[in-house]
């Protein structure tokens, strides 16, 4: 064999064994993941791990905007997230929303003010260790043109039984000029049940041990985790940042009554953000369900896998550089 050629074969297997997903390797345990299936409904898809119901993705054309409800617990099989539930009823589970987007609101209050509109999620991967669907929603208010289009990947994944992984990517493409005022009510957020929240004895912590609202609110950080103990079962939910986004690592919106949000657009020193027409804003998150307290979930470890995913995608690209343009010169001049 060519030099050349085994030593670019060489660099593909290495990058090959470089570029396993959360779903095929578990950092704390080394085992393999659990069985995931999806199956699209009229008005949500509804996803099966180990037999038993994790979530749904609810898209109902009468919703605000899609989001996630129930959230089930691994050992407890109980949502972790609450649906609606004082204050703020308008807090559904998990979900991405904004105020003050170019005079709507795609959070709270009527669908007249502005709704993200689902038009109808589609199933990629229906089964196996991971279940993938994408979705389009445009952001509009009745009568009007929309201004927003949103293109979302969903991936969910179980690496063992005590986790459950949603990776959540959203691209908005801005369909005329936008301009976002300073707003608490933006981005990806989570509500979890009151038996959970800091008010009823749970834990709020950040990547760096501070706690509760008093010492998350307003701290950048690169995640976040509520937990706590119900019917005798502790459980929690962290939300994870991408290295890659904007903002990141982003300032957070967080309550001791069970609201959670990294939310750069609270702080804005100029008091909004713009996105041009045609530009698109690309976000990740990572949303890790888990038995026990952070610390027990390896939370940070976690982090840590998810941040080799930047590394991870340009690996992928330059693999497929290489088999597109290096490996076919080599064999042209043997």
């Amino acid at each position: 064999m060519n030099h050349r050629i085994f030593v670019v074969a060489v660099l593909l297997l290495v990058i090959g064994a470089c570029s396993l997903s959360p779903a095929e390797y578990d950092v704390r345990t080394k085992k393999g993941p659990q069985k995931v299936t999806a199956k699209l409904e009229k008005n949500h898809i509804e996803v099966i791990v180990g037999g038993k119901l994790f979530t749904r993705y609810k898209f109902d054309a009468s919703q605000k905007y899609p989001y996630f409800w129930p959230v089930c617990g691994p050992a407890s099989n109980k949502s972790v997230t609450t649906e609606t539930s004082e204050p703020y009823p308008h807090h559904h589970s998990l979900f991405f929303g904004c105020d003050r987007v170019k005079g709507g609101n795609y959070w709270q209050e009527s669908n007249e003010r502005g709704q993200i509109a689902s038009q109808g999620p589609k199933l990629i991967r229906e089964s196996g260790n991971r279940v993938v669907f994408t979705d389009i929603c445009f952001w509009q208010q009745p009568g009007k043109e929309p201004v927003i289009r949103d293109m979302r990947r969903i991936t969910i994944s179980a690496p063992n039984k005590n986790i459950r992984i949603i990776d959540f990517k959203i691209s908005l493409k801005a369909l005329t000029d936008i301009r976002i005022l300073k707003t608490n009510h933006s981005l990806f957020s989570a509500r979890v049940v009151p038996e959970l929240s800091v008010k009823s004895g749970g834990t709020l912590i950040n990547a760096e041990g501070k706690a509760t609202e008093k010492g998350t609110f307003g701290v950048a950080s690169p995640w976040c985790d509520y937990s706590g103990t119900r019917s005798g079962v502790t459980e929690g939910i962290a939300i994870l940042q991408h290295p890659d986004n904007r903002w990141y690592p982003s300032k957070w919106f967080t309550r001791d009554y069970g609201f959670f949000s990294p939310t750069p657009m609270y702080w804005f020193e100029d008091g909004h953000f713009d996105l041009a027409k045609e530009h698109i804003l690309t976000l990740r998150y990572r949303v890790v369900v888990h038995t026990g307290d952070e610390k027990t979930a390896g939370i940070q470890e976690i982090f840590g896998q998810y941040q080799q995913t930047t590394r991870r995608s340009h690996s992928q690209a330059h693999m497929e550089f290489l088999q597109r343009n290096v490996i076919p010169r080599l064999h042209s001049k043997r």
